[in-house]
Parts: structure tokens; sequence; C-alpha cells
């Protein structure tokens, strides 16, 4: 049975499991205990791998004109994908009205009490603050250190310098550093070929254990909210992403195929980053892309290429607007689709950092801190889609980029393995 199988089936029993072992004595600290390890597993191969790929990537692509064709297309990529995103959710938001109950404000409902108005004058001047300080991250000031924080900006800026100044060594010394990285690049893919063994048995963990803890029944409160952004997040994922392969010719079927297995990994770690072998791994063995463009796609998007979290932030900032009974004008919506597209590129890879991207927006736009407290019940599935849905947006700009390199993409079957992939690149 193919992974994406196994997965999927350890999926669907985690949500029995949950609900009927829940009380178990031993159940939860068991399933914590699997959940954490299978974690663990995969945060251990980040840090190598991002730094072996990303310079693998730009020793492969050579010349400064090869880097930046790459590089712009990709960052253009990132930027349209996203803005399609924060767009689809301000018009579902502003059509469906999830803070408006019986035609009145949900905030007394849902017991918001803050002073908008207090709150505001206190902090005025947070949201501009944090947004620069994004800036200041991307300059590690030791890159050990950086690796030790897993603080992704700061090794893909230090990863990317050391590559193109690598890539224009002399002849011998390239070489050198050709076989060393893509040494540790080789080691990294076949240590998660080993790890994704074990997958099914991860999900089930983490899946049963969430059930368990926060039950269906979580859901009912802000269903509205919660249907709403689910809705969001499926026409970016089912209608838009697909359409943008459709448009060059390649078929999103296979690249769902292709990619199965990444994103439902996505889905029950609520990782991106942890995600990120297992999205190389398949995108090179089964899409047919190579380590040359996966390697510097795919890092890059999972630390700037948010579509899922863009699009939630969006939703949430305007669902609490509309909570306290707050009618925001055009500038303001503004603010927040653009404050959604930059805090976005610095969220980090992991599970609900971006409930500290909504609190920017929230203090940017003058919103009481208090409402983030208001999605909490909901965000640890909406976190799990909204990461799926990154993911997707992740690879589908891989397989884009390669398709624009000339290599040939999501063929019928892939015949070539890592190694073969790689001599290619």
């Amino acid at each position: 049975m193919k992974l994406h199988w196994q997965i999927l089936i350890a999926l669907v029993a985690a949500f029995a499991a949950g609900s009927l072992l829940g009380q178990v004595p031993g159940f939860l600290r068991l399933m914590d205990m699997v959940g954490t390890m299978f974690l663990n597993a995969l945060r251990m191969l980040i840090v190598p791998l991002i730094v072996s790929a990303m310079i693998c990537a730009l020793l492969g692509i050579g010349n400064g004109a090869g880097l930046a064709r790459l590089g712009g297309r990709t960052v253009l990529y990132f930027l349209l994908t996203t803005l399609i995103a924060v767009v689809t959710a301000l018009v579902l938001v502003n059509v469906v009205t999830p803070g408006i109950i019986d035609g009145a404000p949900a905030g007394e409902r849902l017991g918001l009490s803050a002073d908008t108005a207090r709150v505001t004058e206190s902090v005025s001047d947070r949201g501009q603050g944090d947004l620069l300080d994004i800036l200041v991250r991307m300059i590690p000031v030791n890159v050990f250190e950086a690796a030790a924080k897993a603080d992704m900006l700061g090794l893909i800026f230090f990863s990317i310098l050391f590559g193109y100044f690598a890539a224009r060594l002399p002849e011998g010394l390239l070489q050198s550093q050709e076989r060393f990285w893509q040494g540790i690049y080789e080691v990294m893919i076949r240590l998660t070929g080993l790890i994704m063994w074990f997958a099914p048995l991860g999900v089930f963990a983490l899946v049963s254990q969430t059930v368990a803890q926060t039950g269906l029944d979580a859901l009912l409160p802000l269903a509205l909210f919660f249907g709403v952004v689910i809705a969001a997040l499926l026409i970016q994922m089912a209608v838009w992403l697909p359409l943008i392969l459709r448009g060059f010719g390649l078929s999103p079927l296979r690249h769902f195929r292709a990619v199965g297995p990444a994103l439902l990994t996505a889905f029950s770690t609520s990782s991106s980053a942890a995600t990120l072998p297992v999205s190389l791994q398949r995108l090179q063995t089964e899409a047919g892309v190579s380590a040359k463009v996966s390697g510097f796609v795919m890092p890059l998007g999972t630390t700037v290429n948010m579509n899922g979290t863009a699009l939630y932030e969006c939703a949430a900032a305007l669902f609490i607007a509309q909570a306290y009974g707050l009618e925001l004008g055009v500038l303001t919506q503004f603010t927040i689709v653009a404050l959604a597209l930059l805090t976005s590129i610095g969220v980090a890879g992991i599970p609900s950092a971006s409930l500290v991207a909504i609190a920017i927006i929230l203090t940017a736009v003058g919103l009481p801190l208090e409402g983030v407290g208001l999605i909490l019940a909901v965000d640890r599935v909406l976190d799990m889609a909204r990461t799926a849905v990154n993911v997707f947006g992740d690879t589908v700009g891989a397989v884009l980029m390669a398709h624009l390199e000339g290599e040939n993409v999501l063929p019928d079957r892939v015949n070539t393995g890592i190694a073969e992939s790689d001599a290619k690149a």
C-alpha cells in the first residue's frame, strides 16, 4: 500500500481513537510520546537539510543570470499566490460576515469586553516595530546560534550568500564544495526516507491526541468562522493553485498524487518546516523536480510563502473586527491585506506561529489583542488545514519553476531515483 494511503488510513483511525479512547488511562501520555518522537525526528533534519539544499541549489544554478531568473520567478509566484489567498479571505468574510450573528455583533455573546480606544492608544507603535524586526532577523549575529534556534530567515539568508559565493570559487575548490554539500544533502534525503516509514504511526499519535484533548465540540461556538476559513482554504487549494498548474499545461491530479504524503504530513504536524524533508523527497522522486530547483524553492517557500497563513490572518482580523461591531473602511482593509502579506513572510513554519502575526495585525489596525483568544477554540484544526495549504502552495511553485526551467515534471511515472535526479540537475 502506498504511503499516502497509509497516512490517510492513520488519519481516519486517529479521529475514531481520539474520540473513543481519550479517557483511557495512559492513552494521551502514550500518544504524546509517540507524536513528540516523530516530530523530533523530522525537526532533527531541518537545519542540515535546509542549508545543504539551498547551497546545492545555488551551486547548481551557477551564474548570476540563472539565479536571478529562478529567484525572480519564484518571488513573483510567492507574492501573486499569497495575494490571491488574502483577497479570497477578504471577499468571503465580507460576504458571509461570520462576526455578525442575527444582525448584531457577536462580541458580547463571545465575552469580548476590551475598550478598543484604550488598547489602540497603548500599543499604537507596536505593529511597525514588529514588522521592522522581521528585516533585522534576516541577518543572523551568529549562524550557529541561528541553527540552534532554527531561525529559518537567518539560515536561508546565510545559505544564499554562502552558495552564491561558493559557486564563484576556482574549479578545484568549487568541485570540493559541490561534493561536500551534495553528500550531506543525499544523507538527509535518505534519513527522511527512513523516518517516513514511521509516518503513519506519527500521524495517528498526533491527531488522536488533538481530538482527545479538544473534542469535536470545540468547533461549535465558532462554526461559521471555521466554515468560512475552511471554504477559503479549499478555494485556494482546489481552485486557484490547480488553475495555475493547468494554465501552464500541467496536471493538477498528478501533482496531488505526487505530493499527497507531504500534504497529509503537513496536516497532521501543523508544521511546514517539519514537512520539508517529505516535500523534497516527494517532489524529486514522484514529481520529477530536480534537486537544483526543489532545493532552492522549497526551503525559501517554507519560510516566506504562506498562502494559508496569510489567508487565515486576514480572515481572523476581519472576523474579530466584525465581532466588535466595527465597520472597517477600504483603507483599513487594505492595511490588513498588506500586513497579512508581510507578516506571513516572517512567521516561522511551526504550529500556531500565525497567532503572533494576528496579534501584530490587530495592534496595527487598533483592535484589542483579547480578540486572539476568541479564535483559540478552533485554531488547532485550522492550523492543520492552513499548513497543508502552505505546503501545497510551495510544491506547486517548485513544480512550476522546474517546468519553466525546461524540466520534464509530473510525468505519468517517474523512473529516476534521487541519485539520477541529482545527476540531471
